[in-house]
């Protein structure tokens, strides 16, 4: 049987997820205060529609982005707005944030399912848009655009991205095994968005009790409308989750440099993404709360926790115990996270997991020069030359690698896990875009 993976390159890391991935997702109780910052997605800063002293209530809208690209924010909690101020901010190192004192005495906000299934694919779309909703993999790219491809875009397929390639993260291997059905009603609500019949779920061969049940749930939610809903196991390679590998691994096709899924008639969605959609469809719930690994070495109890959107990941360490011989703090994958210096920033819409590292996970030792062994070439899933870009960037000329294909470069890190001369190759990639398009 063929093996279903992307051709080229690809590493194997270590996979730590051992410690989290047996533990069942456990709802962490809402802090006195939420840190809600105005960039939580790709595109435009939202802006408040809220002021200071105003009361809020969970779930409600308290800023919007009208005419550019970007998503809506809602409070995670029933409050008082505390202040509107520039806060620290996980990616972004600082930006403007709605900052929420939690009411004690509110109840937590309940939602009941509704039939969804009467309402158009406007409604649907009008929904998703309205929840506020973008991709939860880490682009944070707003989902109701994803979902409006151009009329040129011949879609006949939907990929649902259950990989979850990066080491230590397990909260999407989480949902699935804890929200199979939600997951496939997803699945439908987004066909339906799309006008389409034909999914693919994939999940690398690692997660195999999450193939099984997600599996049994398509099978137990079949239907005779033709629809078809199809699970495949994946061959584990970093970064089998990456979309252009994804679509090449699934369905043979490959995007083209500077293309997009659709060019190819694919959409893929993420797992944590498609649950958000079942319930800001199914539920009328906006997007404010999210599953996030918490692992590492050095934190005291590693958990999947549910938290609120807002939540000061400093909250969540104090409620997992602490840390103890901490040497690194990473806001999502070890691959394609930031290394953070500080636990006073907020859990965001595309925060994925937070790792907390001892020094046996870290490896601290000094950068050399390029060897010319070639190892970053053989291991880079899209074929470029990093050691190259590298070079250039060294020499000052980063500017001039835009020949070596520099934007087809997703920095995965893959290149960087490989080299012998521990090169910061992922630095280069990113300073060698910043460059080209300083120089136009």
């Amino acid at each position: 049987m063929a093996a279903f993976t992307f051709s080229k390159g690809g590493i194997h890391p270590a996979e730590h997820k051992e410690l989290t991935e047996h533990l069942a997702i456990e709802e962490m109780p809402a802090p006195d205060q939420v840190v809600l910052p105005l960039s939580m997605h790709f595109g435009a800063p939202a802006k408040p529609l809220v002021k200071k002293k105003q009361e809020v209530q969970e779930g409600e809208l308290i800023a919007t982005v009208e005419k550019a690209l970007g998503a809506s924010i809602h409070s995670s909690v029933t409050g008082v707005v505390k202040t509107i101020e520039v806060h620290p901010h996980p990616t972004m190192v600082r930006c403007e944030a709605i900052v929420i004192e939690r009411d004690q005495s509110a109840p937590p906000k309940t939602y009941e399912p509704v039939n969804w299934e009467k309402l158009t694919r406007e409604q649907l779309l009008a929904r998703v848009k309205d929840a506020g909703i973008v991709g939860l993999g880490g682009a944070g790219f707003p989902t109701h655009v994803k979902l409006s491809p151009p009329p040129s875009a011949k879609i006949d397929t939907l990929i649902l991205n259950g990989a979850e390639c990066e080491p230590y993260l397990t909260t999407d291997h989480r949902i699935m095994l804890e929200h199979a059905e939600k997951i496939v009603q997803g699945v439908r609500i987004i066909l339906k968005i799309l006008g389409i019949k034909n999914c693919v779920i994939g999940i690398e061969l690692n997660k195999a009790d999450a193939i099984n049940i997600m599996n049994k749930a398509v099978r137990e939610t079949a239907r005779d409308d033709g629809v078809s809903i199809k699970v495949q196991g994946l061959t584990v390679k970093y970064p089998q989750g990456s979309e252009k590998q994804l679509i090449f691994s699934l369905v043979r096709r490959a995007v083209p440099g500077g293309g997009l899924p659709f060019d190819v008639g694919v959409i893929v969605q993420n797992i944590s993404t498609t649950l958000a959609i079942y319930e800001a469809v199914a539920l009328n719930k906006p997007l404010y709360d999210k599953v996030v690994t918490f692992s590492g070495r050095a934190l005291a109890r590693p958990a999947n926790l549910k938290v609120k959107v807002g939540t000061v990941v400093s909250d969540v360490v104090k409620f997992l115990g602490g840390t103890k011989d901490l040497i690194k703090i990473v806001a999502g994958g070890p691959m394609m996270g930031f290394a953070v210096s500080s636990i006073d920033i907020p859990i965001v819409k595309t925060t994925s997991g937070m790792l907390f590292l001892n020094s046996s996970e870290t490896d601290l030792g000094e950068q050399g020069p390029c060897i010319h062994c070639g190892w970053c070439m053989e291991a880079c899933p899209m074929g470029l030359s990093p050691k190259e870009v590298g070079i250039y960037v060294e020499a000052g000329k980063g500017h001039l690698t835009e020949k070596f294909g520099i934007f087809d470069c997703f920095e995965c890190g893959s290149c960087a896990y490989v080299c012998p001369a521990k090169r910061p190759l992922v630095q280069y990639a990113r300073m060698a875009k910043i460059m080209v398009k300083k120089h136009g």
